[in-house]
Formats: C-alpha cells, structure tokens, sequence
C-alpha cells in the first residue's frame, strides 16, 4: 500500500478485509461440508440447500438496513456489534446436534453478517486518506479473490484431516478464533465515530425492504435448488411487489431509508449496473465450474477447488498489475477485461467441447479467464465508490453488497437449473456447454455496456 497510509490505516484496512474473508469462508463452507454435515447430524439431503441459505437469506435481506444503520449509529459501533454476533453465531453452530440448532445459528450468523460487512467501506474512507483510496480499491480484488479459492480449500483440509474428531465444526470454530482476535483489534484500533441523527430508519419501510429483498433470495434459491415451483415463483413476485411498492412510497417521503442523490451520480450507478453484469458472468463461470468438476468428473471439492485455483491466481495477478492504471485509463482496463474474459471462457467451451476429460488441461483457460476478471474487479470498486461522498458511503454500501447477493443467487439458480435440464447419462459435457453458452451471451451485454462507464476510474474525493 502506500508508504504515507498511517499504521492505523493500515490495521483498519487489514480488519475490514478480514471480516469479508470471514464472510466468504461462511458462505462457500457448506459446499465443501454440506455432505459431512448431513451424514454427521443424520438428516435427510433436504437439509443441504438451506446450510447456506440459512446465511445468505438475512445476509441479503439486511445489508443496506445495516449500511444505513451505520450512518446513524457510527460504523465502528455497528461494526463490533455484527462481529460479536457473527462470532457467537459460528459458535452455535460449531456446538449445534440438530440441524434445526444450525440452521438457526447460520441465521444469526447471516443476520450479524448483514450489519457487519457494509460497515467496511465506511470505515475505510473515515481512516484512510483520500490520495490513498485508489490504492485500497486496487488491493480489494486480489485479496478477497486469493480468500474466495483458499476458504473451500481450507474447509476441505480441516475436514479431511478432522482434528480431535472435530471435522466440519472446526471450520466453524476457525471462525470463532478469527472473530475474537478481530474484535479485539478492532476495539484497540478503530477510531469513535459518532452517527449522524438526522438519519431515520422507519419502522414500515426498513421492514419492506427485508421483507422484498429476503422474499427475492429465498425465491431464487429454491428455484436454483428445487426446482421453479409455483412457491419459488411467488416468492420472486412478492419480493418484486415489495421492493416496487417500497420505491413508490419513497418518492415522497422527506427522509427516504436511501440517499436520494446517490442515484444521480453517474459513477454509481454505472459502477453498479456494469458490476451486476460482471458479477453475473463470475458467478455464473465459477459456479458451472464447480458443477461440472464435481458432478461430471467426480472429483472431491477439495481437488476441484484445487483444479479452479488459476482462476483465483489470474484475478490476483491481474489485479495488481492494473491497479495504478484504473484511475486515468479506466474503460480501456475494462475492455481488456472484458476481451480477455469472453476469450478464456470461450477457450474453456472448445476444450471441454473437444476433450471430455480435460483435467489438468482445463487450469489454462481457468487462468485466462481470472486474468479477465481481475482486470475488471478494482475498476469496479473504484468507479461505483470512488465519487460517493461520507453522507452516502453507507447507502451505496449496502446497495452495492445487496445487489451482488442477488446476482450471486440469480447466477447460481440460472446456471444450477439449466446444468440439470441439460445434462444427459454418459455426456459428461452436456450440462455445462449451455451455461457457458449463456455466459458468452451476457459477456457480450457486458461489453455493450462499457461506453456507458465514464472514461476515467473517479478519483477519491
């Protein structure tokens, strides 16, 4: 980083990426565990999808109530609060003997997640300098990328080697360990800050909000892992009709829950509309990867998380190479990008195409495509959040979290649904060449989108 951030700065900087690598070990530990989990609580294959739907539904639901909730009660404050809650959550859950015991104590970890992780941004653009900023959007990609490859990997090596007979509840104990130390740093070195009252949360509209964005994700969750019954579709419409009728009654409202001149700055909403893009092509890719290395050539998680690491290791070295070029050539970095993406994606479709056993080969287009999305990831960060003022951060914030929660699950969903329906006995191949088709597609949306991004990365204000 630079070599003027004070050491404060520094330690904040390290706290916020760590409770987000807390968050994404969370997030991907059941699909590493889910089987061990299931077989150790002696519970029906039922329970697998609501293992991670159990974190991911409060999560989704409450990030920008918990973005905003940092506004008015100081962003240090609520930070502690959603790592002490986040942490006694995975301590019920390392503890749990029912299954209902875990899934209640995912949702608490997933409703403290929901408060924790917006406050990063907040507390990074109170502790940093501004001339620094840049440099923390840059370094974001590569270490939330090198965490999102070593999480399934580490959960996989503490289950196999199952230390004092512990297995899958080790890596909820981990957790434990990280959250206590965190918090007490974060004690030690987060700055007072106090909220601003003007700021109010109604009651009514803050519980519409949940209630939209909660109904949304559990509707695309079940869709991805039941199927699209009438109950997932009524789900995804009420959640719409909600969040629709929220946006209605906001108009007029003299103390809306958001920002209102949020949505006027270009950066923003350009930064968020290219990044639901960009984030619905990642997930999609890394998602269909995972299916067709577990599904289709029966490797262990383990071993398919190992096979995807090129992916993870091109985001990061990408990233660090662009990163002191996004401010001043910020749409040319994106359209490498994007160019380089689109072309390891299509690689993968013609290997997989022409070889139905393209282990190890498949790491070279993994890679090509990670180099692609590294190339994109800071810029992302840098043009939605770089131009948000102080009275904003929490909003966009929140937004911006809550809108990749949604992409993820719609990702997920789409990408699960069509693998199933397409994948036939004896065609290894069958299922994933259609998803990677669909990400071709929305790669290409991807880059009809990018004139709309400004030309320059925002400076940080």
């Amino acid at each position: 980083m630079s070599q003027n951030l004070p050491l404060r700065a520094w330690i904040v900087f390290l706290l916020v990426v760590a409770a987000d690598v807390l968050d994404l070990l969370s997030t991907t530990v059941t699909n590493v565990a889910a089987p061990t989990i299931v077989r150790d609580l002696g519970a029906s294959s039922s329970l697998e999808p609501w293992l991670g739907a159990s974190y991911t539904l409060p999560m989704g639901s409450l990030m920008i109530i918990g973005g905003r909730l940092g506004d008015r009660f100081g962003c240090r404050r609520i930070f502690l609060t959603g790592l002490a809650g986040f942490t006694l959550g995975s301590l019920a859950a390392a503890v749990a003997t029912t299954p209902l015991v875990l899934v209640a104590a995912r949702i608490g970890q997933g409703a403290f997640g929901g408060l924790l992780v917006p406050q990063g941004f907040v507390l990074l653009m109170r502790v940093v300098p501004h001339e620094s900023m840049r440099v923390v959007f840059g370094l974001f990609g590569p270490l939330l990328a090198a965490s999102s490859i070593s999480g399934p990997m580490i959960a996989g090596l503490l289950i196999g080697a199952d230390p004092f007979g512990l297995a899958w509840r080790s890596v909820f104990l981990v957790n434990v360990l990280f959250g206590v130390l965190l918090f007490a740093a974060g004690l030690t070195f987060i700055p007072a800050f106090t909220g601003d009252i003007a700021v109010r949360i109604r009651p009514g509209a803050a519980v519409a909000l949940m209630a939209g964005l909660g109904l949304l994700l559990a509707g695309l969750i079940d869709g991805g892992a039941s199927g699209w019954s009438p109950r997932a579709l009524s789900a995804i419409a009420a959640g719409a009709l909600a969040l629709a009728s929220l946006g209605w009654q906001q108009r007029g409202s003299t103390r809306p829950l958001l920002e209102r001149s949020l949505f006027t700055n270009r950066g923003f909403v350009t930064g968020l509309v290219f990044g639901a893009l960009l984030f619905s092509t990642v997930t999609g890719t890394m998602y269909v990867t995972a299916l067709y290395l577990q599904q289709s050539l029966a490797l262990s998680p383990f071993h398919a998380a190992l096979t995807t690491a090129p992916m993870s290791i091109g985001i990061i070295a990408a990233s660090f190479t662009v990163r002191r070029h996004i401010i001043d050539h910020g749409r040319t970095v994106v359209s490498i990008g994007v160019a380089t993406f689109a072309l390891g994606v299509l690689s993968l479709t013609v290997l997989i195409t022409a070889q139905p056993h393209p282990v190890p080969w498949i790491t070279v287009p993994l890679l090509v495509t990670g180099l692609g999305m590294g190339c994109c990831f800071g810029a992302v960060f840098a043009v939605a959040l770089g131009d948000v003022s102080p009275a904003q951060a929490g909003s966009a914030s929140g937004v911006l979290n809550a809108v990749q929660q949604l992409v993820n699950a719609a990702g997920s969903a789409t990408v699960s649904t069509i693998y199933l329906a397409a994948s036939t006995p004896g065609a290894v191949s069958s299922g994933v060449l259609p998803c990677l088709i669909l990400t071709l597609i929305i790669t290409a949306v991807c880059a009809a989108s990018i004139p709309l991004l400004p030309r320059q990365g925002a400076d940080v204000h």
